[in-house]
């Protein structure tokens, strides 16, 4: 044997060496992409029924929606309707009940200042009657 084919030998069990170190990662990697192919399809059997789920409460989400949005169109009637009733009642009594307001405000400041003269004159004219006698 020479030195060349001792050397071919020491090359090609280098590479034999250099061929099982590299098969074990790639043996591992197989496994591991196994295992993930694994993961994915019980996920995917798993969503599913979640996946059904969520679309009844999404069903259920909208018959709501569309009972508030009911409920939201007539509360919107109602005020629509309050705020016109309240425009016909300013509009019909509206003025005539503040005149009447006015007016018996009017009265009841003319009856005091009307007692309060009588009192300021009573009280000057007893004063002057009583000066005189004495």
């Amino acid at each position: 044997m020479s030195a060349g084919q001792i050397a071919a030998l020491v090359a090609a069990g280098a590479f034999v060496v250099l061929v099982a170190l590299l098969a074990v990662p790639l043996l591992k990697l197989g496994r591991t992409l196994d295992e993930a192919t694994i993961a994915i399809r019980k996920a995917h059997e798993g969503s599913a029924p979640i996946l059904d789920g969520a679309q009844t409460t999404l069903h259920q989400v909208n018959t709501q929606l569309e009972r508030v949005d009911g409920i939201t169109s007539n509360a919107r009637t109602v005020s629509s309707n309050v705020s016109v009733l309240t425009s016909l009642f300013t509009a019909t009594l509206g003025g005539p009940l503040v005149r009447a307001a006015a007016f018996t405000y009017g009265l009841n400041k003319a009856i005091k200042a009307r007692r309060a003269g009588r009192d300021a004159g009573a009280h000057s004219a007893g004063r002057g009657r009583r000066r005189g006698r004495r």
